[in-house]
């Protein structure tokens, strides 16, 4: 009829509807090492393990290349739907009102199976095979981290914690019983066990530190630990549920949070006569009345359950200790030492976390970019959009860089230098000298918790928006692979899990001021010499950028030895941000030189020249800057194409 429209109304079963975005896998290992980086979706991460790998090492390669495939599989993702959607409950109480002492604690079955992946893949346990020593063990393991950690429903939370106890354990190892018969038996265990491939063997560990009145201050810990006398230790239980016998102290007192509650094992601070001491606890033990094989919670009450804007998937509660019995761990009274050896290697799980939770975002981004139409054409078609998106990945590169470097100092430390660091492309990164490489490893690492955090929050939240109501949404079908929503309230915690970004800025002038480190002058002589050699090697590329930073170098050494500590504390956010306006320049402009890649020299200019945030670009050579927009965000393929 005439006037009546000619186009057949939408339903909800015909007309327009969107195809799926493919996500492909974010690392591609191939045999000509020097490609893998232009094969992979993310780009950056193929460029830091060309960095700091050699390239004899084929076996690390394929087993990121194929976990990163895994971490798509139809049922990995149904896992972590799973877990996101069925949550832990509390089942406090018996069928008739007693206290449920045996199994309070449910968790899903996709939860479940997600841990025994990660524990199959070795995710705490590569750091620790010690047959591994010409290849940095600690940048593959984080890089097997860093392409399962979108799908793996916050499991890598208990395995960073995992990850710390091993560590701190395997510091302890050699010591002597002394006046606790058995402890170094019980240690050896516990670190085979944290360290183990095998599921039905391993166990993670939680990391009980925060109270009520303390926060991030451990000074205020209200947990008390006293040593039992010889009757106490006859009465009740005996050994722990794997048949271990039970320390000889009883802690008792109120943990407020407390993540990775189902794990076998925790370590906590509480107090003792001589001071604040950290102690080591099995979560279980066997049951007093009933049979042999009955075991209940180690004087372990869960009282609730936290009700968290993300993190829904881990059981993170609060603990009331009573009567929990426990082996001191070092030297009593000297607790806060023990437990920076946790401290250390959590708050660079905490970056590198975030850093992957940022990298999915941007692969749904950038996948999204190129199904998704706009006006009658693709959204990599508008070059607004594409602008924007790079420089995110610009800023996503800089804080792959700077955390990446964190975990290349780690692993450094922890091997041999000649064998590891000699026949990589990053020996003028990796310092020789050990004692040089863990000063500069304990000043940059708190700078780079708070602020890739931080900054991971905030380009997470730039991708949802790249995804328009999509991203708003709770996507949970199709394997909640659109899922951006989660991966941000995931994220939301990293700012403020293992000390917020004051408590990371306070640490970092603890490091500047302290006299002991770098002869009393840590950013001349660690900081400022490591810049000035890197500077070195990226002159010839990049001399104006170069200038750029070694003036930043010298206003903030200058600005710092004219300041009291607490005018320093005052900076302290300000300090943080200077530490990284260094740092990450260095970074990203060494690895462009270090092959002379256009798509990194254009990044690194550009971030250099950015000044870490908001990049002034070329207005009157827009539409040549429109093109390298397009290789940074999506790859130098598409960009060849005409715009």
């Amino acid at each position: 009829m005439p006037g009546q429209a000619s186009n057949k109304p939408s339903s909800s079963t015909e007309g327009f509807f969107q195809s799926l975005p493919k996500i492909p896998p974010c690392y591609n290992f191939t045999a000509d090492a020097k490609k893998n980086h232009d094969t992979s979706d993310d780009v950056v991460l193929g460029r830091i393990l060309e960095l700091y790998l050699p390239r004899n090492c084929g076996n690390v390669g394929q087993s990121i290349h194929n976990l990163a495939r895994r971490a798509l599989d139809p049922v990995t993702l149904q896992h972590s739907v799973d877990a996101e959607t069925n949550q832990p409950f509390l089942r406090p109480l018996t069928t008739f009102g007693e206290e449920n002492r045996n199994d309070p604690l449910s968790t899903s079955a996709g939860w479940k199976a997600l841990k025994a992946i990660g524990q199959e893949e070795g995710f705490v346990s590569t750091a620790y095979e010690t047959e591994n020593a010409s290849w940095n063990r600690r940048v593959h393991q984080f890089a097997l981290n860093h392409v399962w950690s979108g799908s793996a429903a916050m499991t890598g939370c208990p395995a960073s914690m995992t990850d710390g106890a091993a560590k701190l354990l395997a510091a302890h190892l050699g010591d002597p019983d002394g006046d606790q018969p058995g402890r170094s038996e019980v240690m050896r265990e516990a670190y085979r066990r944290l360290i183990s491939r095998d599921p039905r063997a391993a166990w993670t560990s939680g990391q009980w530190m925060t109270e009520r009145t303390g926060g991030s201050d451990v000074r205020e810990t209200e947990t008390i630990a006293r040593r039992l006398t010889q009757d106490e230790l006859l009465q009740g239980a005996s050994h722990d549920a794997h048949g271990m016998p039970l320390g000889p102290w009883r802690i008792d007192g109120f943990k407020w949070f407390s993540s990775a509650t189902d794990s076998e094992m925790t370590v906590m601070l509480a107090q003792t006569t001589k001071g604040l001491s950290l102690f080591y606890a099995p979560m279980r033990r066997h049951a007093v009345s009933g049979s042999p094989s009955e075991t209940e919670l180690n004087g372990i009450r869960i009282q609730r359950l936290k009700n968290k804007l993300g993190t829904k998937q881990l059981p993170t509660a609060e603990l009331e200790l009573k009567g929990v019995r426990g082996w001191l761990i070092g030297e009593e009274g000297r607790g806060v030492k023990e437990v920076a050896t946790i401290l250390n290697v959590t708050r660079l799980y905490t970056a590198a976390g975030s850093t992957a939770g940022w990298g999915r975002g941007l692969a749904i981004c950038r996948a999204y970019t190129r199904a998704r139409k706009v006006q009658g054409a693709l959204l990599e078609k508008n070059r607004q959009h594409v602008r924007w998106m790079a420089d995110e990945t610009m800023k996503y590169w800089a804080a792959m860089h700077w955390t990446f470097f964190g975990i290349a100092l780690q692993g450094s430390i922890e091997q041999d230098w000649n064998l590891m660091v000699r026949n990589t492309n990053a020996v003028p990164l990796i310092p020789r000298d050990r004692k040089q490489a863990a000063t500069l490893l304990r000043l940059i690492t708190p700078a780079l918790k708070a602020l890739v955090s931080v900054e991971s929050v905030q380009g997470l939240r730039a991708c949802m928006e790249g995804l328009g109501g999509v991203g708003y949404c709770e996507n949970n079908e199709d394997g909640g692979i659109l899922n951006v929503a989660r991966i941000f309230r995931d994220t939301l915690v990293n700012p403020i899990w293992e000390g917020t970004v004051s408590v990371m800025a306070e640490d970092v002038v603890r490091v500047i001021t302290d006299r002991r480190l770098g002869d009393g002058r840590v950013l001349e002589n660690v900081l400022g010499q490591w810049t000035r050699h890197v500077l070195q090697f990226c002159q010839r590329l990049l001399a104006d950028e170069c200038a750029l930073v070694r003036r930043r170098l010298e206003l903030f050494i200058r600005s710092t030895e004219k300041a009291d500590k607490e005018e320093l504390l005052w900076r302290g956010r300000v300090i943080i941000s200077q530490v990284q306006d260094i740092v990450c320049p260095c970074l990203l402009m060494y690895d462009a030189c270090v092959d002379g890649d256009e798509v990194a020299l254009i990044v690194a200019s550009r971030y250099v020249r950015s000044y870490g945030g908001y990049n002034q670009q070329s207005y009157s050579q827009w539409h040549s800057e429109s093109l390298k927009d397009k290789k940074v965000f999506l790859g130098t393929d598409i960009a060849t194409e005409k715009l």
